[in-house]
């Protein structure tokens, strides 16, 4: 991207905004949902990982389908200056849940949670979502719930339980 032959470098923020905007619509149209979107530099190369679900999770087809629809978007508009790998792919089956719409839609799941600053003298939890209101998730670990700020939550995804 240049205006009058100067080359204008845009932030990671501003590209992950750029892609949300060219993807979001047509994933809502085909009944999938933008979890997560990344631009990070791995040793030498840059990647643009964009991470999509649907409900009873998304298959190979879909990603490559999604993948080829984005990557021709980008092409249009030349958003970024410097070679990158486009990765389509689901967020697996420990995804992060970023949004509160993430948390709302984990109700009645197992999760594992991290907090800025100790909540009940702890800063991890990890256990049965029980409840979320926009404001707390209320999580219950064995017999104990703990009733956890969204304000104060660092980091929270999906866990799996094994027996």
């Amino acid at each position: 991207m240049s205006i009058s032959g100067r080359l204008i470098v845009l932030s990671q923020s501003k590209i992950k905004s750029i892609v949300e905007q060219i993807t979001v619509p047509y994933l809502a149209e085909h009944g999938f949902q933008l979890v997560d979107i990344e631009y990070v530099k791995e040793g030498k190369s840059r990647f643009l990982r964009i991470f999509v679900d649907k409900e009873g999770g998304i298959d190979i087809e879909e990603c490559g389908r999604i993948s080829e629809y984005v990557s021709a978007k980008l092409d249009e508009i030349d958003p970024i200056d410097e070679p990158y790998f486009l990765e389509v792919s689901s967020p697996g089956a420990e995804r992060p849940l970023k949004k509160p719409e993430d948390v709302a839609r984990a109700v009645g799941k197992h999760v594992y949670v991290t907090t800025y600053e100790p909540v009940e003298g702890a800063k991890e939890f990890e256990g049965k979502l029980e409840s979320f209101d926009g404001e707390t998730l209320t999580i219950a670990i064995g017999k104990r719930k703990v009733a956890v700020p969204y304000a104060k939550v660092s980091f929270a995804r999906l866990a799996i339980v094994f027996p």
